[in-house]
């Protein structure tokens, strides 16, 4: 049957933006910086989705403008990172979440001395009235396949939730959702078929008004790797 409900649209990896600097490669599938166009602006709270690769002992520090939750996950390698609330580090199969107030900023650094590390930042708008976190991490296994796991900790009445998972070619899987809840999906590795959309790696997919509030998927490929935003 068609699906003529779900609001979908395609963000493909080759046209994103891009910045780099001596110790930075950053790839943007929201506008970020100096790349600003009016086909990427913020999905719902889904302010920013950076893909960055950080070279050996260098940093990064950035800035919020507005209560912001903001996760930070490691993909390839291991990354320290500071604010005002906590410091720490996180590596592979972590998540670290921090909840942020206009004007805070934090801080990712690579302590490795000759690897380059890939890592995934996530800022989503904090809700209205929602008790922030301050700090919490979270581990998860992704050698457990075919399901998803939670990176996200969950602040107290927040509805924004955020899974990963690992899958082998042609498994197949399901998000529910709440009506009026919107749904962004990442390819981090392979290749999905998400909602009858094809899905390339870090391939993007925006979803509003999802039909029978829930999302399908299959992977496509072997150790096909998937994120999924809820909010």
């Amino acid at each position: 049957m068609m699906d003529t409900q779900t609001q979908a649209r395609i963000y493909l990896a080759d046209q994103r933006g891009y910045t780099q600097t001596p110790f930075l490669r950053s790839v943007h599938t929201f506008n970020f910086g100096t790349y600003q166009q009016e086909s990427r602006q913020p999905f719902g709270a889904l302010q920013l989705l950076n893909d960055d690769s950080l070279i050996a002992g260098a940093s990064l520090s950035l800035i919020v403008e507005q209560p912001t939750d903001v996760l930070l996950l490691p993909l390839i390698g291991g990354l320290e990172y500071t604010s005002e609330q906590a410091s720490g580090f996180l590596e592979s199969g972590q998540a670290g979440a921090l909840s942020l107030q206009p004007g805070q900023s934090y801080a990712v650094s690579n302590p490795y001395p000759t690897e380059t590390i890939n890592l995934l930042q996530i800022w989503l708008t904090q809700p209205v009235n929602c008790s922030a976190m301050g700090f919490a991490e979270t581990t998860f296994d992704l050698s457990q396949k075919n399901g998803l796991h939670s990176c996200l900790p969950e602040s107290a009445g927040s509805p924004q939730q955020v899974f990963i998972g690992r899958y082998d070619g042609r498994a197949e899987g399901t998000l529910k959702t709440a009506p009026g809840q919107r749904v962004f999906v990442f390819v981090v590795q392979g290749v999905f078929e998400v909602q009858n959309r094809l899905l390339h790696e870090r391939d993007g997919l925006s979803l509003s008004n999802v039909q029978h509030e829930m999302v399908d998927f299959e992977a496509l490929s072997n150790d096909a790797i998937l994120l999924l935003i809820r909010f």
